[in-house]
């Protein structure tokens, strides 16, 4: 992938968590506890400014109920 590729996935994958979190009445912080992160890393992880861990995205794909990417 190229660094727009890229750029452009971490966007599209932040939206998702943002929606799914939203659905789930959750705030950044209660995601980023339960999911053992701070709540800086995980709203820059939804701005798409970060590139989680396969572990941190398990953790969370499982927390908001998501299915696939």
């Amino acid at each position: 992938m190229t660094d727009k590729q890229d750029e452009r996935a971490r966007k599209e994958l932040g939206e998702k968590l943002k929606k799914a979190r939203e659905t789930a009445n959750l705030t950044q912080l209660e995601v980023a506890n339960k999911t053992a992160m701070t709540a800086n890393y995980y709203a820059m992880v939804e701005r798409g400014e970060a590139n989680p861990s396969f572990d941190k995205l398990r953790k969370l794909f499982k927390l908001l109920n998501i299915k696939s990417v």
